[in-house]
């Protein structure tokens, strides 16, 4: 048979491979990690099986899956990891950075939480991902008003932890019980308590770190920029984030909880035309979120404006003082619920009968659950005209799905400098969150919503902050630009670092390079070295 022949057929037959085959990795790849792995934690191999994944093990899909929050990186041709490693010790977080080093993989760290656009847990090139979701432990002191909590750890399984030790005691975080702690807090973390507490970062007393050589730094052993750097800098960027101590903050034994619903032929536009004047600006003890989508009612198409708020007080309290500030709302006591705080979790959760509801449901981490999904985000510097609320409503009936949420700073939060923590938007009005789900895996379908996201944010252009355009890092976002795993990638870190951090990038791009100067702690948006001088 003539050679030619013979090269076309194997040509033919590479080609037709399924691309996942190309891409398993030789088993050298897993015995020399877990060699490694093996000798640094001084633990059998047969034992260390259990806690590092190859593709070959059969429980490889089910532990990749669990925490893969979005369903558009959960596909059969979504980029799968050579290796997953659960750590259940520091000493095995440490032995997965030593033993990656050397074998040149993108090291994705993975916390168990939402991550949007997948980047702890997808990559265009070769892979290994840390999922930390084994180191959950939360140890809540009320004396000391202080917890531990692990970066694996979920933020219902937190609240319920504060809950099970005080009913006068919480902490500001995240209103999803599914948020992992690690990204939420190294990258800033909010909620309804943030007029009049701040962010969760601005209540870090403590941290834990695996750091670039292997070792297991707290506050003091890391050094102050560090601890700063992972105060809302992403901690992926600098380290692996064990967890965090944390300041608990006073609530009252009663809080309100309130949901208020106009459309466009009720006074929507009002509304939310005062509300920017409002929101940010009144008793710090109120946070009420804003949230617009197109619906079709009474079969016309038309916008819905629902105000979603916590007040750390009396319903008599928030109805009275609504009545002067924004009468616009018509809030009613009626509308009103009182409860404890941990109540008013479960309520943000969408548990309406929170009263009723069995506290342990935070600990359920609703494993292997997602539906298709888009954010991005926005900060607004100034209030919105009452014409451009119209032509934004407009914009997005004829868009037809897409939402926006709309959540007030002010109060605690001007009052702190934006140099204080990497997060630098604390002197903005409100944040934009810009939200799309589906449920059709179609890759059309998924093309036309993405270009919708794309689209509104496009038109809100006139309407946000400028030079630069801000976001938030916790909505990562990769239209905004994309970091080529730290080869010459400054220039492009830049763009989406001024955006996420402003001024505090320099800062951060400083710490980078000193704490971690070969970049092997980078995702598709982490923090670049500064650029190597010739």
């Amino acid at each position: 048979m003539p050679r030619t022949f013979v090269s076309v057929v194997f040509f033919l037959l590479f080609l037709s491979l399924p691309l996942c085959s190309l891409s398993q990795p030789s088993n050298s790849v897993y015995n020399t990690f877990l060699k490694c792995f093996s000798k640094k934690t001084k633990t059998p191999r047969a034992q260390i099986a259990k806690n590092v994944f190859s593709p070959t093990n059969p429980s490889y899909s089910t532990i990749l899956r669990a925490y893969i929050r979005n369903a558009r990186f959960n596909t059969s041709t979504t980029p799968k990891p050579t290796i997953i490693v659960t750590p259940r010790s520091y000493s095995h977080v440490s032995a997965a950075v030593l033993c990656s080093k050397p074998l040149n993989f993108v090291f994705k760290i993975r916390s168990g939480g939402h991550d949007y656009d997948g980047l702890s847990y997808v990559s265009d090139k070769p892979f290994f991902v840390l999922d930390m979701s084994n180191l959950r432990d939360v140890s809540v002191d009320v004396p000391s008003n202080s917890a531990w909590i692990s970066a694996g750890a979920t933020l219902g399984e937190v609240y319920y932890r504060i809950f099970e030790k005080s009913r006068v005691h919480g902490f500001p975080a995240g209103v999803c019980p599914t948020v992992g702690v690690g990204g939420h807090l190294s990258g800033g973390g909010y909620g309804n308590m943030l007029r009049r507490f701040g962010l969760s970062v601005d209540h870090l007393i403590d941290a834990r770190i695996v750091d670039v050589k292997g070792r297991v730094l707290d506050r003091r052993g890391m050094g102050e920029d560090l601890f700063w750097a992972i105060s809302g800098g992403g901690g992926g960027s600098f380290g692996v984030v064990l967890g965090y101590k944390i300041r608990l903050v006073p609530v009252p034994p009663v809080v309100t909880v309130f949901r208020v619903e106009k459309y466009m032929d009720s006074g929507a536009v009002d509304m939310v035309h005062k509300w920017q004047y409002v929101g940010p600006k009144t008793d710090r003890n109120l946070f009420m979120r804003m949230l617009i989508q197109p619906v079709t009612r009474n079969k016309v198409k038309t916008v819905r404006a629902s105000v979603v708020a916590l007040f750390l007080g009396r319903a008599d309290d928030v109805v009275s003082l609504l009545a002067k500030e924004l009468p616009e709302l018509a809030l009613k006591k009626e509308n009103c619920t009182e409860m404890t705080w941990f109540q008013s979790a479960l309520w943000w959760d969408n548990r309406v009968n929170a009263t009723q509801t069995d506290p342990k449901v935070f600990l359920d981490r609703n494993l292997d659950s997602s539906s298709f999904g888009k954010r991005k985000s926005d900060y607004v510097a100034t209030e919105i005209p009452r014409n451009g609320i119209e032509s934004l409503f407009k914009k997005m009936i004829e868009l037809g799905k897409i939402g926006l949420v709309f959540n007030p700073y002010g109060g605690r939060m001007a009052e702190i400098a934006e140099d204080a923590t990497p997060f630098p938007h604390r002197n903005m009005l409100f944040k934009i969150q810009y939200s799309v789900n589906w449920k059709d895996s179609s890759a059309e379908i998924e093309k036309g919503y993405l270009n919708e996201a794309k689209e509104l944010h496009s038109f809100m252009t006139r309407f946000v902050s400028k030079n630069p355009r801000s976001a938030y890092l916790n909505y990562r976002d990769v239209d905004i630009g994309v970091n080529d795993h730290g080869k010459n990638s400054y220039k492009e870190g830049e763009v989406y670092g001024r955006m996420y951090f402003g001024k505090n990038f320099d800062r951060l791009v400083k710490i980078k390079t000193k704490v971690d100067p070969g970049n092997f702690f980078r995702n598709e948006q982490s923090i670049p070295t500064l650029p190597r001088k010739l």
